[in-house]
């Protein structure tokens, strides 16, 4: 189901034919540096973290993370959405592509267009997100869409501190 179509890109659900996709970007060396690893090694472990992932959240939350392709040619560069994590208060947004489509504004244009989607049509007046300590690209992509820098915050279940940004809508 389609989300959003900017200029470039389409922003649709995820769904188990995406599998082959997930479990490229799951495994990619700079999705397990800057969000971890998954340990989703199969396109069956694929399909299942989709439906227990994002299709789940799609159902409970009515958004989760959306698979992001190019609009002309249909070929997935990566994902952008919302999540909604039991240690924030707010829903965040990330986004994550594969790193041959970095640099060229995409994350950017998908971003920009899920924060609108998110405070026209869902609703909402706070947006979050997080990166790692290290993540200096991701921070500085958030700046650009107009979120600020809170704080350091402890991941749960580690002992990792992330970055958290905000922005009043």
């Amino acid at each position: 189901m389609k989300i959003l179509e900017t200029d470039r890109l389409i922003l649709r659900h995820q769904t188990v034919e995406d599998a082959a996709f997930m479990l490229g970007l799951w495994n990619d060396p700079s999705w397990i540096q800057n969000i971890g690893d998954r340990g989703v090694r199969t396109v069956e472990d694929a399909r299942k973290n989709i439906k227990t992932g994002a299709v789940e959240m799609y159902e409970k939350w009515g958004y989760g993370f959306y698979l992001t392709e190019l609009k002309d040619a249909g070929i997935p560069l990566g994902i952008c959405g919302f999540a909604k994590r039991d240690f924030l208060e707010d829903p965040d947004v990330g986004f994550a592509f594969l790193p041959r489509y970095w640099g060229k504004g995409y994350a950017y244009e998908a971003a920009s267009a899920v924060m609108e989607y998110g405070s026209s049509v869902l609703g909402f007046t706070r947006i979050a997100a997080f990166t790692s300590e290290d993540n200096e690209a991701s921070g500085r992509l958030l700046v650009k869409l107009g979120l600020q820098f809170q704080r350091l915050i402890p991941y749960p279940g580690g002992q990792e501190l992330v970055r958290l940004y905000s922005i009043d809508l």
